[in-house]
């Protein structure tokens, strides 16, 4: 029972990564419906800007109280900015052109920027893993029968956090009106006086912030990164994204958790070898039965 509730409270810590990632796609999809393929490369940039500034600033596992607190803020708000922004200069100058291309041209453009960001990186930081500082310690807390780290701890509290914040944006402010107004349908949001680029540009901000977010978490959780990380990960979150509901918020987060858990188990019980297969088996049986996801619902038809 015990490495069951291990293995379980891993599978959510890593499902927390996931679920981060996944946010960044399903906020782009359901606005333009565009696999950016490029997304998971963004979530490694954003690794790399984290450890930039963490370096900088000379963080350790030595420094604590409120020194510590503003660091980890500096290097969160760097790396969700550089992401962001970054983001938006992906959707300016690779995306925005083919809007009404057809469907295989973005695609083979989002698997190019994924080309070109894994080189940058390549170049910036090296072919080899880079050594992320410890942050912080990283004592177990007993919750019950549970040990969970603080760094699992964290990890799922801003996953959380991130899900919630960003449902709030979406659903009560007027840059998320704009958003869901586009995403229904672009033409009559135009209509209306809603500036489509600017809600479109906004969701690749998000999602950008988003997966810088999950670059910092990943840095702190796994103590590395590498310019290669992406395309697992990346695959990994756009798994997590169709099978809770592609364009559905909570279904990213629904998917990303399931994902990581699923992964831990098929680890636990079969050998790491077997843990994407038993991922992406159980993604086809899912959608199989429910195409739209376990959240998604069915696409409206226009006549």
């Amino acid at each position: 029972m015990h490495e069951f509730l291990a293995q379980l409270v891993n599978g959510i810590s890593v499902g927390a990564i996931y679920a981060l990632i996944a946010l960044g796609y399903t906020m782009v999809y359901g606005i333009v419906e565009l696999i950016n393929f490029a997304h998971g490369d963004v979530y490694t940039f954003g690794s790399f800007v984290a450890l930039t500034v963490l370096t900088a600033l000379g963080v350790s596992g030595e420094v604590h109280g409120i020194a510590l607190v503003i660091d980890v803020c500096l290097a969160i708000l760097a790396a969700a900015v550089v992401c962001g922004v970054l983001g938006i200069a992906i959707e300016r100058f690779a995306y925005r052109r083919l809007r009404n291309a057809p469907r295989l041209a973005p695609l083979i453009t989002a698997i190019g920027v994924s080309f070109i960001l894994e080189n940058v990186m390549q170049l910036w930081q090296g072919p080899a893993q880079v050594s992320f500082p410890a942050v912080f310690a990283n004592p177990s807390l007993a919750l019950g029968p549970i040990a969970v780290t603080v760094k699992q701890l964290v990890v799922v509290l801003l996953a959380v956090g991130a899900m919630l914040a960003l449902q709030y944006i979406v659903h009560n402010t007027r840059l998320g009106m704009a958003m869901r107004a586009t995403a229904q349908d672009r033409d009559a949001a135009s209509l209306v006086g809603i500036d489509v680029n600017r809600a479109i540009a906004l969701a690749f901000l998000l999602g950008g912030a988003l997966a810088g977010l999950a670059g910092f978490v990943s840095g702190v959780y796994y103590q590395s990164a590498w310019f290669f990380n992406g395309f697992s990960a990346g695959l990994k979150a756009f798994t997590a994204a169709v099978l809770g509901g592609i364009g559905n918020i909570a279904g990213a987060m629904l998917g990303g958790f399931l994902i990581g858990i699923i992964e831990s188990f098929a680890t636990w019980k079969l050998g790491g070898q077997w843990s994407n297969v038993t991922v992406f088996a159980i993604l086809v049986i899912v959608l199989v039965v429910r195409p739209s996801g376990l959240l998604g619902t069915k696409p409206i038809v226009k006549v």
